[in-house]
């Protein structure tokens, strides 16, 4: 009877280790802000210092450094909101002066974070707005606000989430920054409005 209590043990802790190399955990908008502290501890990415909880900060240089942040908020300008209980945005956000920055780097960094789950929700998303577009660009040539015209990036809609994508291009050489958000699909217009208008 032992004997079989003890297979029974091993074959559910080999079931439950299985399971969880094929559907990873992961913690995402929608969520209480304690899931996703928990998931923060424990992701081998992120790999939090002493005292970080929902904003982890890396740098290997002064020329390279990454921020993780989880946020109640909704993205875009501040407002205040009734629910803190639950993470609406989470951001990862990356300055390379050594390599660049690109769009194919901050999705590698996605896929790397949360899995292919999340990976293949943005990568079949609907790009929804994109920018800036040639009047935008005029625009800031002649207004000699270089930061606007470099400015590039697309919102996209999946089936799970919504998704932020920028980088700061100059118009010669390269990227250094970039940042990629994961939020709710209902702060999608916000968001939108708010690039169009800024």
């Amino acid at each position: 009877m032992l004997i079989k209590l003890l297979i029974l043990h091993f074959s559910l802790i080999s079931w439950c280790f299985l399971e969880t190399l094929y559907h990873p955990v992961y913690a995402l908008p929608g969520q209480s802000t304690e899931e996703v502290g928990t998931w923060i501890q424990a992701n081998p990415t992120l790999r939090p210092a002493s005292g970080e909880q929902l904003f982890i900060q890396k740098s290997d240089t002064a020329a390279q450094r990454f921020s993780f942040q989880a946020s109640v908020l909704p993205p875009g300008k501040v407002e205040f909101t009734h629910d803190r209980s639950k993470i609406r945005t989470e951001r990862l956000a990356m300055y390379d002066a050594i390599n660049g920055m690109t769009f194919e780097r901050l999705q590698e960094s996605l896929r790397i974070i949360y899995g292919l789950d999340i990976y293949e929700d943005y990568n079949h998303a609907q790009v929804v707005y994109k920018y800036p577009n040639q009047s935008a660009v005029n625009s800031a040539r002649f207004a000699k606000t270089p930061i606007k015209e470099a400015l590039q990036g697309e919102l996209r809609v999946g089936d799970r989430y919504a998704y932020w994508i920028e980088v700061a291009q100059p118009r010669e050489g390269k990227a250094f920054t970039g940042q990629m958000t994961v939020l709710l699909k209902t702060d999608l217009d916000k968001l939108e409005a708010e690039l169009i208008n800024r």
